[in-house]
């Protein structure tokens, strides 16, 4: 499996972080589960207690998400966060709060550097997360 997705919404996505400074961004990753490919993403607020350690997606942000979904819009793939003074690597905090159903997580560290993960029941790290690629394309994936 691979997360596929374009130069601009990669970009938009480290520029979210850049902006959030020492806290930590979020948002959704929507798309096409099937291929994989991100058509879009949505930035919401982290709404977390403390938002410079842990992420929590904008309850508005994500139930509107999933109403488009069920009304023919894109599908959540998953989501993205930020680790503003680290590594693009889930946390033991990330893995506690995995559902391991499956979603994407894609991580933007300090650099910039973005990599993608997939949570799953008994993944590699922490018991709970399997590294999946991270394909940067700008032509949309082919038909058929």
């Amino acid at each position: 499996m691979s997360l596929v997705i374009s130069t601009a919404l990669l970009e938009s996505i480290r520029t979210h972080a850049r902006t959030a400074g020492s806290e930590e961004c979020c948002g959704l990753l929507l798309g096409a589960r099937e291929s994989g490919h991100v058509a879009a993403v949505l930035p919401a607020a982290n709404v977390a207690a403390e938002p410079r350690h842990f992420f929590e997606i904008d309850p508005a942000v994500l139930l509107r998400a999933h109403r488009e979904a069920r009304t023919g819009g894109p599908a959540i793939l998953g989501h993205y966060h930020s680790h503003p003074e680290g590594n693009p690597t889930p946390s033991p905090v990330d893995a506690a709060m995995a559902q391991g159903d499956g979603e994407i997580w894609l991580l933007v560290g300090s650099n910039g550097a973005a990599q993608a993960w997939r949570a799953v029941p008994s993944g590699r790290l922490h018991g709970r997360f399997e590294p999946i690629a991270l394909v940067e394309a700008d032509a949309p994936p082919a038909a058929g």
